[in-house]
């Protein structure tokens, strides 16, 4: 590690402004007898300040100041929040020390665990501690502090239901070897119709009943819920707790302390929980790690996937990447022994999974439908729907589009059809009527235009690209008259429904749950999804599928997935054959041919082309780096995760992306060069603004 530094911090003998807290004259100040020096690293924007600063701790403060709290320091001449990350006998410094100005609380939130685990982020992403440590810490609510602490519960073995997991290749003996602590190592391929809450509950109160800490991370609220609720009901409700972004900042920050002073033993939540300060962890699980939502929006835009590897790895934990479907990622990481499958046998898979039927899936089905390659839902879909609600089953129907007529095109050359004022695209947001309802709207203004003119043929009629949820679901309730018709999506997103014959319309990622499963599963436009302009494309598209099929009931009580695609395209086969582990094997023999994540490293470099090519000169590249651009950055692309900012997104005028890809083996050497040019870069007080990003998941 490179030596720390120390640097005076312009403090005057002087009696500062009193603020509120515990300050102290400089007349009255005596630094604390022993180990008098606090190593403070002090969260600040600035890369070139990226280390630690040491200061004297006043004899009062002695005590409080302990490794781990919260500090506010005098740095320029100003006061700025801070973190004791050690204490020492001596400073290396050789000027003078400036005292620290208060001690914030003497709760020690910053453990050393959470502190060598923010380097690693910091490290792996070409990031700062201190943009790491505001992703890590939430908030301080001293009135929460101040409540009592609660002795921690004792958490009994759980009834763990060994038939469910004796579907699984070692399912049992993966249990006994968490329990045991040998700290498996599993990219675990859930089964469809599985009550996967419940397993991954008894997984965390299988490790928790030996004593350690589990950690369970979700993507989004929905399933923070249903994992929650499963945990509580399998081990308590005392010894789990939930975290989320959504929570208010007194309860968000009353949760955190819980896990903090191990008031608890199991932690759910979503992305930021994977930095929760669990004591003693022994057991990370990750759900459905392809979720867009693991993507960090602020710098250094970590992903929660790496921050748990690195976590697990660092502390050598147990750690689960479990899911319906599989990433490149979780491949790679079984290609290269660090996990291990926990699979189930194909004839257990033929069993549990619905009859997956693709459009074409034989010359024989064109013969009776011969209109199925062009219609929209071909007789195969009414057949499967009609079946399920004939028996009283509930029918699924997902489409990748929410709204009504969310695309639109000129009805006579099919060009895309432009708002006049700001070039967005225009869609029809609901059916049209009298009262001036479904008149063509921008997407991106929202500028209505009733009388909307092709600009290349100058025609006025248009015609449907896309179909959104709400148009499909108008469109199902006139083919099938008196069945309830529910949609989920958008603002309205449904976490169940109720048993029975019903149509459910869902957005991809929307799909509630039905006590018993669907009948069946109506994958519709499968074109839209498969045909994106992303390297992610197949990986995701299979993955959103597997989630709604997961729902369906097994073939053999009759549940059926009509999947609207080319049975021909190998991710419409994958589906069919149920096989997540084949086609992960394949998207990552592919990654590995053209050179994409995870089979190398690549980082993003965006901002304008002098910035960018100043950057890329100063920095020391390691060898072998393979430089690719600079294009344009599409607007939609200028926030990383597709929204949100971060520090460095204040970009001026056209923005570009440089690419820049190395081996795996030179990943770490790219980061740490990237991040000394970005530090020189701030030392100059280059205004410049330039984003990096490792390995970002939208890569084109």
């Amino acid at each position: 590690m490179p030596r720390r530094v120390s640097e005076p911090v312009g403090e005057s003998n002087e009696s500062r402004p009193t603020t509120k807290g515990v300050h102290l004259s400089g007349s009255a100040r005596a630094a604390a007898p022993e180990l008098p020096v606090a190593r403070v690293l002090p969260l600040l924007p600035l890369p070139h300040l990226n280390r630690e600063f040491d200061y004297l701790v006043p004899a009062e403060f002695d005590e409080a100041a302990a490794v781990g709290v919260r500090v506010r320091v005098r740095f320029a001449g100003r006061l700025v929040d801070g973190f004791i990350v050690g204490r020492v006998a001596a400073s290396d410094h050789p000027g003078k020390l400036g005292y620290l100005d208060r001690v914030v609380s003497a709760e020690r939130v910053l453990t050393p665990e959470i502190v060598d685990l923010v380097a690693a982020v910091a490290h792996r992403y070409a990031g700062t501690r201190a943009d790491v440590l505001r992703l890590a810490v939430p908030p301080r609510h001293a009135k929460v502090e101040a409540e009592p602490v609660v002795d921690p519960p004792k958490i009994a073995a759980p009834e763990v239901d060994l038939d469910a997991w004796a579907s699984y290749t070692h399912g049992a003996a993966f249990l006994d070897a968490v329990a045991a602590g040998r700290n498996p190592r599993a990219a675990w391929q859930v089964l469809p119709g599985e009550d996967w809450p419940a397993r991954i509950a008894e997984l965390a109160g299988t490790c928790a009943a030996s004593g350690r800490s589990a950690l369970v991370v979700v993507p989004d609220q929905r399933d923070l819920d249903r994992v929650a609720a499963a945990c509580e009901a399998v081990n308590g409700t005392d010894s789990v707790v939930a975290l989320s972004a959504g929570l208010g900042p007194a309860k968000r920050y009353r949760r955190w302390l819980s896990a903090l002073r191990r008031e608890v033993s199991i932690v759910v939540g979503t992305r930021s929980a994977v930095f929760a300060p669990v004591r003693n962890l022994g057991l990370i699980v990750l759900w459905d790690d392809g979720d867009d939502g693991y993507a960090e929006p602020r710098s250094p835009y970590p992903h929660a996937r790496e921050i748990a590897l690195l976590r697990a790895h660092g502390i050598g934990c147990s750690a689960v990447l479990a899911g319906h479907a599989r990433t490149a990622e979780a491949e790679a990481l079984v290609d290269a022994g660090w996990a291990h499958d926990l699979l189930a046998p194909r004839a257990v898979v033929r069993e549990r999974q619905p009859h997956v039927v693709a459009l074409a899936d034989s010359d024989h089905a064109l013969a009776r439908d011969p209109g199925a390659r062009a219609a929209r839902l071909p007789a195969i879909a009414f057949d499967a729907a009609r079946n399920a609600l004939k028996n009283g089953l509930g029918v699924l129907v997902q489409v990748p589009r929410g709204g009504y007529v969310p695309s639109l095109a000129c009805g006579k050359c099919r060009n895309p059809a432009r708002c006049r004022r700001c070039n967005g695209p225009l869609a029809l947001p609901s059916a049209p009527g009298a009262d001036g309802a479904g008149t063509p709207t921008c997407r991106w203004c929202g500028i209505a235009d009733a009388n909307h003119r092709c600009t290349v043929c100058g025609s006025r009629t248009l015609r449907a690209v896309v179909i959104g949820a709400h148009r499909t679901a108008e469109e199902l309730g006139r083919a099938f008259p008196g069945v309830p018709v529910h949609t989920s999506g958008g603002a309205t997103v449904l976490d169940s429904v109720a048993s029975g014959a019903s149509l459910v319309i869902s957005t991809v990622g929307a799909e509630p749950s039905t006590p018993g499963g669907y009948g069946a599963a109506l994958l519709l436009d499968g074109w839209a999804l498969l045909g994106r302009a992303d390297l992610r494309a197949a990986e995701e598209t299979l993955r959103r599928w597997m989630t709604a099929g997961a729902l369906v009931r097994a073939g053999a009580d009759g549940g059926r997935v009509v999947v609207v695609a080319e049975s021909e395209i190998p991710t419409v086969q994958a589906l069919v054959r149920w096989d997540p582990v084949g086609h992960a094997r394949a998207q990552l023999d592919e990654r590995i041919e053209v050179g994409f994540p995870p089979a190398v490293h690549v980082a993003a470099v965006d901002g304008s082309s002098a910035a960018i090519a100043a950057l890329v000169e100063e920095a020391a590249l390691p060898d072998g780096v393979e430089i690719l651009g600079p294009v344009d950055l599409p607007e939609g692309q200028r926030h990383p995760a597709g929204g949100g900012s971060g520090r460095d997104d204040g970009f001026d005028g056209d923005v570009q992306r440089l690419l820049l890809r190395v081996s795996r083996g030179s990943g770490a050497a790219l980061a740490r060069a990237l991040a000394d040019a970005q530090a020189m870069r701030s030392a100059r007080k280059n205004t410049a603004s330039v984003r990096v990003q490792i390995d970002p998941i939208r890569i084109g």
